[in-house]
């Protein structure tokens, strides 16, 4: 038997009762589209699972025999005879008995089949054969796609679980699996923990153990403590303009090590290709063009953000942004950092220019929404103050700000529609209503 079998007994088990619709339905509208699915996401999101469970059993359901559906984990000790590739294309020839029926072929943890490159696109010569593929970030990232399949593959990029499908399995008040989910994020696996200390050791030695030892063993790093610092600086400043040159002048201004400038830019494309952080570039709203000076870096999961700083700085601002900009992401929108170009009268009277900032610009085929994010909207002149960069866009693109304030949703005179930040996550048809 070489389908990797994932069984749970736990009935809290997140991985068990998921069912990642979202994503699922990815890889069935790719089905027989002639491409390889490369499955790929931070590690412990659940691609395993997504591929060997959920859309093995939608293959048996659409009446796909078993037997016409050849799955590897090659991660399995027993597999390892099939990391060769001469080895793995014998068997699946052997597999295939009928060239008119149609075969299945699921490869897990494939970074580890030799030439796995090669080997995918011998097996893509076979008109009978539709593949699917999962890898781990250490050797098998988005930039590996992009280079080896350039137009033969098509990536579904799996996230951690949203808000709503946490919350949507959670037994317990709203304003709780809130809590939970901002500090311990959305790991499939962290729910299977039951208690605050084991899921904080968990996401701690996941971030040491793994993920940071997966990009220092993939770019032969020597300076571990070098970009371990890089990690911390981009965890405490989620949702504040930044760029190498200013996290150099971080670390003098304080007496910690010297990084160049081109040293942690390296750093930071390296934890981008790991999935481990998201980047947002900053867009002239009214010039339409991209600003290369300053930009926004956010994680891709807040549960391991906590964990580099070791649970401390549990800003609620930033973590609501944070997850606002995993949710969007998530949606398949693109998303940027808005900047407003406006003139003002200093204390001088002297006229001067000035740039406000909005805190999204999504972008998804022609649809365009200008997102703001308030954690607390306590008094009209915050309000004015939340809107200001908003209501300077001279566009009829729709302007929405998420609070956590328990409001209704309702549109003001200046047609800027107030949502209340749950509300926004556990419905995605909000933001277009």
């Amino acid at each position: 038997m070489f389908r990797k079998i994932v069984q749970f007994t736990n009935f809290r088990s997140f991985i068990m009762i998921f069912e990642r619709k979202l994503y699922l339905n990815r890889l069935i509208s790719g089905k027989d589209n002639g491409l390889v699915k490369i499955v790929t996401g931070i590690r412990r999101c659940g691609k395993s699972y997504l591929l060997f469970n959920l859309f093995y059993n939608h293959l048996l359901e659409q009446g796909v025999k078993e037997d016409n559906i050849i799955s590897m984990a090659f991660d399995d000790w027993s597999n390892r005879p099939y990391c060769d590739p001469d080895t793995l294309l014998n068997y699946i020839n052997s597999r295939i008995h009928d060239r008119k029926e149609k075969y299945y072929i699921l490869f897990d943890e494939v970074q580890l089949l030799d030439h796995f490159v090669e080997v995918l696109l011998t097996l893509m010569h076979k008109q009978n054969c539709d593949i699917y593929v999962t890898g781990s970030n250490s050797r098998f990232l988005s930039s590996d796609v992009v280079t080896e399949f350039r137009g033969r593959g098509d990536e579904i990029r799996l996230h951690p679980l949203t808000f709503s499908e946490y919350y949507n399995k959670f037994q317990g008040e709203l304003r709780v699996a809130w809590r939970d989910y901002s500090r311990f994020g959305g790991l499939p696996q962290v729910a299977l923990l039951d208690d605050e200390t084991s899921k904080d050791n968990y996401l701690t030695n996941l971030h040491e153990s793994t993920y940071l030892r997966d990009v220092v063993e993939r770019h032969h790093l020597r300076d571990e403590e070098g970009i371990r610092e890089v990690v911390q600086i981009l965890a405490s400043s989620i949702g504040s303009p930044t760029n190498p040159r200013r996290i150099s002048n971080t670390f003098k201004s304080v007496g910690k090590i010297q990084l160049s400038d081109k040293t942690i830019n390296n750093y930071i494309t390296f934890l981008k290709e790991a999935f481990i952080i998201n980047e947002s570039l900053r867009y002239d709203v009214k010039g339409r063009k991209y600003i290369g000076t300053e930009t926004k870096y956010y994680f891709a999961d807040m549960g391991l953000r906590n964990a580099v700083l070791n649970f401390r700085q549990q800003e609620p601002t930033h973590m609501m942004e944070n997850i606002i900009y995993n949710e969007l992401i998530a949606r398949g929108y693109r998303v940027d950092v808005g900047a407003v170009e406006i003139w003002i009268t200093d204390k001088n009277g002297k006229r001067k220019r000035a740039r406000l900032e909005i805190d999204f610009v999504i972008n998804r085929n022609a649809e365009r929404i200008y997102i703001q994010s308030a954690y607390s909207l306590p008094t009209v002149e915050k309000q004015q103050q939340e809107q200001r960069s908003l209501t300077n866009v001279d566009d009829s693109f729709r302007k929405v700000i998420l609070t956590a304030d328990d409001v209704m949703p309702w549109t003001n005179e200046q047609g800027i529609r107030f949502i209340n930040v749950w509300d926004f996550l556990l419905d995605d048809t909000l933001l277009l209503k």
